[in-house]
């Protein structure tokens, strides 16, 4: 009896060392009752173990001065642009000033030119020609302007502003320096003074409020001036252009008949009359741009335009 006791007993516990557990196995439920029934020992369910917990997201934390490093660069940064800057408005006012002084000397010197011809000559026939070259360069010159406004660097309007050195350069090349019967008409001392007063006036106020020190006569001036100056200009071009009708209609200048190899006609005569009655739209329009213009320098008042 012993014997077969041990014998039994040595059996069930190879039989037990032989089964391994099945490592990481999860038992349904059938499955454990089958394992149950088969007798193999399992006395109650195998649990499935808890899945294995995730390890904590890895949270960035930046090395020790990167946030400061970040904040030096973009201060960096934004001090450079603003050097920048200060340096494209140091030239364009450097620029401006240069100009400004430059166009006031050259209008100043065509108005002394103007005033020893007639105390010299004592008529202002042949005023013109003694003074063409210097008003053709210094008028032509004032299309620089016009990129002034375009560029940004001075916030005037571009179509106000071409408008106004465009006519004026017509006036001198197509006109007054084109037909030389009319050089000696009264009309066109008339806007010969006009524009000089004018001009001087203008670039001067321009000069001194770029230095910082703009004297109250010249501001006065520049914004009361015009109220006379700009309809006798105005008038002085009129009579100008329809002194030159007649000349313009004999010659045929500037036009083209058919017929022609480009199949184009063009009547410089007609066209002068466009041009005068273009004069009907455009004078209203500045002269009440710079009547606003007068009430808010002179008179602080806060006027919002808007470009047509």
């Amino acid at each position: 009896m012993t014997c077969v006791f041990n014998i039994s007993c040595m059996s069930s516990t190879l039989y037990f060392l032989s089964v391994k557990p099945a490592k990481h196995k999860c038992w349904t439920q059938p499955e454990q009752q089958q394992q149950q029934q088969q007798g193999q020992g399992l006395s109650k369910a195998v649990s499935c173990p808890p899945p294995p917990t995730p390890p904590p997201p890895l949270l960035y934390h930046p090395a020790p001065g990167t946030m400061a490093s970040s904040e030096e660069d973009g201060a960096v940064e934004e001090k450079e642009n603003n050097n920048k800057r200060r340096t494209k408005s140091a030239i364009a006012t450097a620029w401006l000033t240069f100009y400004n002084i430059a166009m006031t000397a050259g209008w100043l010197v065509l108005a002394l030119a103007m005033m020893r011809f007639y105390i010299h000559k004592g008529t202002h026939k042949g005023l013109y020609r003694s003074i063409a070259r210097t008003l053709k360069f210094f008028q032509t010159f004032a299309l620089v302007e016009v990129g002034h406004c375009a560029l940004g660097i001075v916030r005037t309007s571009v179509i106000v502003t071409g408008v106004q050195v465009c006519s004026r350069i017509f006036m001198v090349w197509f006109i007054t320096n084109s037909i030389r019967q009319i050089q000696n008409e009264e009309s066109v001392i008339l806007f010969l003074v006009v524009w000089t007063v004018t001009e001087i006036t203008r670039y001067s106020y321009y000069t001194f409020n770029l230095l910082h020190h703009l004297p109250y006569f010249i501001k006065w001036a520049r914004y009361n001036l015009f109220i006379v100056l700009y309809p006798l200009g105005v008038a002085g071009e009129l009579l100008t252009i329809y002194a030159a009708l007649p000349f313009v209609r004999r010659s045929g200048m500037f036009s083209m008949r058919l017929p022609n190899k480009y199949n184009v006609s063009f009547d410089y005569y007609y066209c002068l009359i466009v041009v005068m009655l273009s004069y009907i739209p455009l004078f209203p329009q500045l002269f009440f741009h710079m009547l606003r213009q007068r009430r808010r320098v002179l008179h602080g008042e806060v006027i919002v335009e808007k470009d047509d």
